[in-house]
């Protein structure tokens, strides 16, 4: 099978997050790719979203079964008004409009071998199990990837087979490891010492590595990938290089990955042979035990020809008979000997199978999408080969809340999948609930959809507010289905709500693009917090889960929060009383606010992140800060006398440079880039021919960029035009350095304090200064990282990679400069919709009613490396003071009292009720007493009402809508780790 003609450019502002993700090569395989899938019921539907968000060339469907009211309940590219329609035909339109570069098709015949011989990939879901050997056995004939995947309520089936010899080219989704070369011996073997900080633990034994960059030991670079020995002292051992040149300066190590080589048996052999991706002997029987019932489970529709009734006891028993009775399965010697099957598993798979639930098909379809990636890409390992999961934990423990027959059988709703696993009465209590979703992009669009489907407040008593200050930009596209290209500029919360209802008309959504943060605690206030139920997370900073974690703690509701970053991703629940609270991971503040020492990134860097932190200082200084400088100048008419010092004076005169009056035309930006070129890079580079030769893009690339950021500021027209510049810049004379500014970085916080400007030179900066503030105001240019046209990511890239030139630094490419200088999280629509089905699930249990910490499940995967793990939550931590006991969810609460209460009549009421002697008392980091302050101090506040002395204090009157003033409060006799509970002031 030819693939599509790929070679169309790739929309890389759209596919931005997830090329961070795929890499392009990946890209333009999935973009060539032609793809079958058969069955488009929830778990269907869910694999096809993927596949057209994230680019696959050509989607081909097939479902010739007319749509039921039971699909409603997962499947969200079908309404009421589809009933009766084929499901194929009735979902094309909606899929078609996610992503207009994907040939979406429909295929209403059968499928037969020809059919099959025009795909890569061919995809069955919900599929019998006939169909299901017949097709496997033809793609495996014919070299075909295969997948066939299904949901039963509450538990969920993939199978892989990528055929007998599948390579993999790039198993792993972590980047190759790259390292600065310190020095090499010449010998045999070689002996290579890296440089000083460079993280040597990370390689192995037996890695493959090449060289770049390398002066003296050329014989290096470039060359065959050669086997690694890792000495005890951190040095590598390269192999001969006994007949090579000297070493002298400079290059860099980088890993070479392996490929790897698969071997997929067919469905027909694996069935009674299954491999289960697992990670110990407990969860492999589990998944054998799960792989007979659902066995057993087609057995019994093909005796019955219909599926076990919802929680009907005799289909169940009749299904763990048939389970009993299956042909056992088969083991080699190096397998574990066969365990006994499970009885009660399978009967409980049986009692809940007839259901279809839209977090279970999130799930299952994001996995199965991201195998079907695999198979295109042959970028990441494959499931090998069968994937069992189930979420048979959101059943209620107790064995008499289980539903009954009656409460479970249809009802001709929307919401029959769901009614069919948990009853009609649960699906009531989902209906009255009243939730906030903060965040609307990818994963909370996926939430959205997923709340819209269950049904979260679609009664009338019942309601959703989704809250996100942002605005929909292009890069969204491929991950949040909710919006569209129309949408673009648009408020998030905005379409995402109008969507949402459109996918449940009953869904009552209000749409809020106001932040969640402390400015806004009038509006999430306690009014606000004492109409929600609980509270769900998709956001993209761990500053703000904190923040919107502490108002759930401090309102006492249920959090349930993810993230994802690529392939990694996610899924937590915090139930008051029961789990500990969130808390983010340790490394969060780290990763957020990466900022290095003044001095490494001014005179000594050792890593590309050195690099572009200087680079991104210069653009700040050079193209935003002095704009700004300039125009107040020209606002305020100052001198540089009243202005801040070395600093300002530091910044005018690398933005003057060699232009003594403002630049004209593009000729005069272009000279300025020179001269700021030769400013900042001379000393290292001083041996470049002056007409930049072939070999030395990135410098043509730094002028290009500089030149057009300047023009750009100063509203001048600009060129891309590199063959025009390159003939310009031999007309122009070359700098002269001493007519230039000595050596300081543009950012004047970088600047040093220690500079000293002579009478003359501010004489002469005072002039230029007041012919450049002669004109209009000049544009300073805000840093945006989307825009790759702008030359903002250019001009960071290039002068990085320049001054890791100059340092011997191995430098970020574009890509990697970009991620990092614009603080991206590499995103892909798999990750994120299997994390919102995780949250959902865990959202179950807690509508359900009380349940024990034992029933929850904190979630994390790595879909590139098959890895899925749910564990318990932790216990809130408790604290003793004497004889109290407290956790995070405890308070103390104290009536504020009619007439309200003294200050003094408050630390008597703690010191009776609770024994605690008060030390300090404080309202947001205010200071409201003191036990050490003095008599006379003491004496003017006691006296006061405690919102007397908080107006004093903070300088602000307690808003009407305020129910309880939070003070925090410290005691004699503590201990220094003692963190007392919040003091509730309730007015």
């Amino acid at each position: 099978m030819d693939a599509l003609d790929a070679s169309k450019l790739l929309n890389e502002e759209l596919y931005s997050r997830q090329l961070y993700v795929l890499g392009s090569p990946a890209m333009q395989k999935i973009r060539g790719a032609r793809v079958l899938l058969s069955g488009l019921q929830g778990l269907g539907a869910e694999v096809a979203k993927n596949l057209v968000l994230m680019g696959v060339g050509s989607l081909t469907l097939h479902d010739p079964h007319s749509t039921c009211w039971s699909d409603l309940a997962a499947q969200f590219l079908l309404s009421e008004q589809d009933l009766k329609r084929s499901r194929a035909e009735a979902s094309q339109e909606l899929l078609a409009q996610l992503n207009r570069d994907v040939k979406v098709i429909v295929h209403k015949g059968d499928i037969t071998e020809d059919l099959l011989m025009d795909f890569q990939v061919v995809v069955l879901t919900a599929a019998k199990l006939e169909e299901q050997l017949k097709v496997g056995t033809l793609c495996h004939k014919h070299g075909i990837c295969f997948l066939a995947a299904d949901t039963r309520g509450l538990v969920g089936q993939l199978f892989c087979d990528f055929g007998e010899n599948f390579t993999v080219q790039d198993p792993t989704e972590a980047e190759p490891l790259t390292a600065a070369i310190q020095h090499i011996s010449q010998g045999s073997p070689g002996v290579l010492t890296l440089r000083k900080g460079a993280n040597t633990h990370y390689f192995c034994d037996g890695d493959l590595v090449t060289f770049s960059g390398i002066e003296g030991m050329v014989e290096l670079n470039d060359c065959a990938p050669r086997s690694i020995h890792v000495r005890k002292d951190g040095s590598l051992e390269i192999g001969d290089t006994a007949t090579f040149s000297r070493y002298l300066r400079g290059g860099a190590i980088t890993e070479v990955k392996r490929p790897k080589t698969v071997r997929h048996k067919s469905l027909h052999t694996a069935l009674l042979q299954p491999h289960v991706v697992a990670q110990n002997s407990q969860e492999v029987h589990r998944a054998h035990c799960l792989h007979q019932a659902i066995r057993a489970l087609h057995k019994f529709e093909h005796l019955h020809d219909r599926p076990p009734q919802p929680w009907d006891p005799v289909d169940a028993e009749r299904v763990v008979g048939l389970a009993q009775d299956l042909e056992p399965l088969k083991w080699t010697e190096e397998e574990q000997l066969e365990q006994p099957l499970d009885e009660a598993l399978v009967r409980t798979v049986a009692l809940s199978s007839a259901g279809v639930l839209s977090p279970m098909v999130a799930l299952l379809g994001a996995v199965a999408a991201q195998e079907v990636l695999k198979a295109i890409s042959r970028k990441f390992m494959p499931l090998d080969q069968w994937l069992y999961f189930d979420a048979l934990d959101c059943l209620p423990e107790d064995g008499e809340l289980l539903p009954s027959p009656e409460d479970c059988s249809p009802r001709g709703s929307r919401y029959d999948g769901q009614i069919a696993v948990f009853g009609a009465g649960f699906q009531e209590k989902l209906s009255r609930q009243h939730y906030l979703l903060v965040g609307a992009g990818a994963i909370g669009c996926e939430l959205l959809k997923g709340f819209a489907l269950v049904g979260l407040g679609a009664g009338k008593s019942g309601g959703l507010t989704v809250a996100d200050m942002d605005h929909i930009e292009l890069s969204n596209l491929s991950r949040q289905f909710l919006f569209r290209s129309q949408d673009i500029g648009k408020p998030k919360a905005e379409v995402a709500a109008a969507a949402a209802q459109g996918l449940n008309p009953d869904l009552q959504v209000i749409p809020l693009t106001y932040p969640l943060d402390p400015t806004t605690e009038r509006i999430y206030g306690d009014n606000f917090f004492s109409h929600v139920d609980g509270v769900a997370a998709a956001l993209d900073s761990f500053q703000a889960r904190r923040y919107v974690a502490a108002r759930c703690t401090h309102y006492l509701k249920p959090l349930l929060e993810a993230g994802t970053s690529g392939t990694r991703g996610s899924a937590k629940v915090f139930v008051p009383h029961v789990t500990e609270a969130y808390k983010a991971p340790d490394s969060a503040a780290a990763s957020e606010d990466t900022s290095y020492p003044v001095c490494t990134v001014r005179y000594f860097p050792s890593t590309a992140e050195h690099t572009l932190q200087w680079a991104r200082n210069e653009f700040e200084g050079l193209f935003r800060l002095s704009a700004e400088t300039i125009n107040h100048h020209q606002q305020a008419h100052t001198s540089l006398t009243d202005m801040d010092g070395a600093q300002t004076l530091t910044l005018l005169k690398s933005v003057f440079g060699v232009l003594r009056e403002r630049p004209q035309n593009w000729q005069d930006c272009v000279a300025w880039a020179l001269g700021h070129w030769e400013l900042c890079f001379h000393y290292g580079i001083k041996q470049l021919l002056r007409h930049l030769p072939r070999n030395k893009d990135t410098h043509l690339l730094y002028i290009l960029a500089a030149a057009n950021l300047y023009a750009q500021m100063h509203g001048l027209p600009d060129s891309r035009d590199r063959t025009a510049l390159r003939e310009l810049l031999k007309l122009l004379p070359q700098p002269d350095p001493q007519q230039m500014v000595p050596i300081f970085p543009s950012n004047p916080e970088l600047a040093s304090a220690s500079a000293e400007f002579g009478p003359e030179q501010l004489k002469e900066l005072n002039k230029a200064l007041e012919v450049w503030s002669v004109g209009p105001p000049l544009k300073p240019l805000m840093f945006e990282k989307d825009d790759d046209s702008n030359f903002h990511v250019d001009f960071v890239a290039a002068a990085a990679r320049l001054r890791c030139q100059n340092y011997g630094i191995p430098p970020a490419n574009r890509a990697q400069s970009k991620l990092i200088v614009g603080q991206i999280i590499p995103a892909i629509a798999t990750t994120t919709a299997a994390v919102a089905g995780l949250v959902i699930l865990e959202l179950y249990k807690v509508v359900g009613g009380p349940r024990p910490r034992s029933a929850f499940r904190h979630s994390y995967l790595r879909l590139a490396e098959n890895y899925l793990i749910r564990y318990m939550p932790s216990a809130p931590a408790i604290q003793t003071f004497h004889h109290l006991k407290w956790t995070c969810w405890d308070r103390l609460k104290v009536p504020a009292g009619q007439p309200e209460r003294t200050l003094e009549s408050l630390l008597a009421h703690l010191q009776e009720q609770h024994g605690l002697r008060v030390r300090m008392l404080l309202y947001h980091a205010a200071l409201l007493y003191s036990a050490r302050w003095s008599t006379e101090k003491q004496a003017q506040c006691l006296p006061l009402r405690v919102t007397e002395l908080v107006q004093r204090v903070t300088g602000q009157v307690p808003v009407p809508e305020l129910r309880v003033l939070v003070l925090q409060l410290s005691c004699e006799d503590e201990e220094e780790d003692t963190a007392f509970p919040p003091l509730h002031y309730e007015l």
